[in-house]
């Protein structure tokens, strides 16, 4: 379970790395940025670089929160960031920058709508797609059979 500001804490700095990449057109700010999201994703957002900036230096500023979330979604959200942040990479190495400032692009848009508002798109999918394994798995039991 995590403070659910945190996550909201690094999509904000995510949106300013990416905004960078994006002017710069420097590979090696996103290879950085696809390190922290591999932490993100490997070992929860929490033990994140921009997880324990938040947890060092914000939260004790602020006050508990009204509530903790799961882990899971961020996690999941961090893995979705790096798979774009790597698709970005393998472009600037290739010479396919199209493609590079599109993965790009897509990233730093997750990360300004859950920075801004609040929105996780990656959190957002995870859930849908636990939603549909979990009734696919109920429509899939045997009907109960009565003696």
């Amino acid at each position: 379970m995590i403070d659910p500001r945190g996550p909201r804490f690094a999509a904000a700095i995510t949106t300013v790395v990416l905004a960078v990449v994006l002017i710069t057109g420097n590979p090696w700010v996103l290879a950085v940025q696809a390190v922290v999201f591999a932490i993100g994703a490997g070992w929860g957002p929490a033990a994140s670089p921009y997880g324990l900036l938040y947890a060092r230096l914000v939260r004790p500023r602020l006050g508990p929160p009204g509530e903790l979330e799961d882990a899971a979604p961020p996690r999941f959200a961090q893995a979705v960031g790096l798979l774009f942040a790597i698709v970005g990479l393998v472009g600037f190495v290739a010479g396919a920058t199209v493609l590079a400032y599109i993965a790009v692009g897509a990233a730093l848009a997750a990360a300004f709508l859950n920075a801004a508002f609040g929105l996780c798109l990656g959190c957002e999918v995870y859930l849908a797609y636990r939603r549909i394994v979990s009734a696919r798995s109920s429509n899939n039991t045997p009907p109960e059979v009565s003696p």
